[in-house]
């Protein structure tokens, strides 16, 4: 008997590297994979344990959130109008200093709700007290790719605990959890510490979640500071021979762009980050002539208010045509594969970002019915320009119902609710001299 059938469902595929759109589908889950996507007119009489009408609505994979700081919900809109450097030294990085374990473990559940009413069924977190994240996203059902944000000045023994959650949580929740080592940035980590990071991924085997090249001039503070760009320099300490996440890399050289390709790494994109902040935006077109993997990105809602990688997906699409100044960058395929398939290379999760038969059932079911989303002359431009993440009706991860109906059937959000009014107070409150970091300026 298998598991559950989604019934005489639309579903988005890929034909010929370009989008395609099966109509009348049944989708057959059996375990934590798909077995079956046929027509409903030839669709399976095998016994099922649960069936879920998806009459009218569109199958989509589950979306992947290739860089997120998820608990940093406890701070949004906590900094707005500021520069860059306020943002951090003057008002993130001191309250940041205030968290609690039990604080990050209630931001990080609201952060999946929040994400599970969008769509999204696995996020790679950069954070702390990572160990109250995984036991989130235990709790959730979605899949994390996890990394404990770590700063230099916090010492190598700060890395060795680290290292521990990394082998504590591998492989855990039914598969869900992946771990990897997260070094916060080129610039609050220098050389020796991004070495000792590298060699210790290559032992553990695992890869490393970072920050780089987010503005110009942290650009120009390593070339001043190293004598090398930050791309150059994690292609020295090593850090890019390890299957890497570069989270934001909004400039990087031309000769940057060469040495990325040339490594196991791929780009998380937050465009709504970078135009609140004024920081530029990323040179999708290089990446793209290169083929390097890029994916969507939430960043916090600290620096943005949401997770909706539906409003990144339209600002990156928007965005680059403006840049460029020509309508045709940016062109729907491309946008809808970076969307999907392009979060899961960016993870290196082989199995997820398409929906297929043998594919982990990560599946997203959107209603098609508002006002909005109707004609579909065009479904490819729905799916970009018209379809939000308030359409998400049902969301299965790994084979199990995580929302349907738009009703979360693991997270309380009531509860959870209540115990974050409960501490706001004292986590925005700014005390003198106390901070996680300090941004250079």
């Amino acid at each position: 008997m298998s598991d559950l059938l989604i019934k005489n469902c639309d579903v988005f595929c890929c034909k010929d590297n370009k989008p395609d759109f099966l109509l009348s589908h049944d989708i057959l889950v059996t375990g934590n994979r798909i077995q079956s996507i046929l027509p409903t007119s030839e669709s399976t009489t095998t016994p099922v344990k649960n069936r879920i009408d998806a009459s009218g609505m569109l199958a989509v994979p589950g979306m992947v959130n290739t860089h997120a700081h998820v608990p940093m919900v406890l701070f949004r809109g906590v900094a707005e109008d500021v520069t860059l450097e306020e943002w951090f030294n003057q008002y993130i990085f001191p309250m940041e200093s205030n968290l609690t374990p039990e604080d990050v473990f209630w931001g990080a559940l609201l952060g999946m709700a929040e994400m599970i009413e969008a769509g999204i069924t696995n996020v790679a977190d950069h954070y702390f007290f990572m160990d109250e994240v995984a036991e989130a996203i235990k709790a959730s059902g979605i899949r994390g790719n996890l990394a404990w944000a770590v700063f230099e000045h916090e010492g190598l023994e700060k890395f060795d605990e680290t290292v521990e959650f990394v082998k504590r949580w591998q492989g855990r929740a039914e598969g869900r959890i992946k771990t990897w080592l997260g070094p916060h940035s080129p610039y609050l980590c220098g050389p020796e510490f991004l070495t000792r990071c590298a060699q210790l991924a290559e032992g553990l085997d695992v890869g490393i979640h970072i920050h780089v090249a987010e503005t110009e001039d942290q650009v120009a503070l390593s070339q001043k500071q190293y004598g090398m760009t930050p791309i150059r320099l994690l292609a020295q300490t090593g850090v890019l021979n390890r299957p890497s996440i570069l989270a934001h890399c909004c400039f990087p050289t031309k000769e940057d762009i060469d040495i990325i390709a040339d490594h196991p790494a791929g780009v998380g994109q937050a465009p709504k980050t970078y135009m609140r902040a004024g920081m530029g935006l990323g040179p999708l077109k290089a990446f793209q002539e290169r083929d390097i993997p890029v994916g969507l990105a939430s960043d916090g809602a600290a620096s943005n208010s949401t997770l909706d990688l539906y409003e990144q997906m339209r600002l990156m699409a928007l965005t680059q045509k403006f840049i460029e100044n020509d309508a045709r960058v940016m062109p729907l395929d491309k946008i809808l594969k970076i969307a999907y398939a392009g979060g899961a290379r960016v993870c290196q999760e082989n199995d997820l970002g398409v929906l297929a038969p043998n594919k982990l059932a990560d599946i997203v079911l959107l209603r098609q019915d508002r006002s909005a989303v109707i004609p579909r002359l065009n479904p490819a431009a729905n799916l970009v320009y018209a379809i939000n993440a308030v359409d998400v009706d049902t969301v299965i991860c790994n084979g199990v119902v995580l929302m349907h109906n738009r009703q979360l059937l693991t997270i309380d959000k009531e509860k959870i609710k209540g115990e974050i009014e409960s501490r706001l107070a004292r986590l925005v409150k700014k005390v003198p001299g106390k901070v996680v970091a300090v941004y250079p300026t």
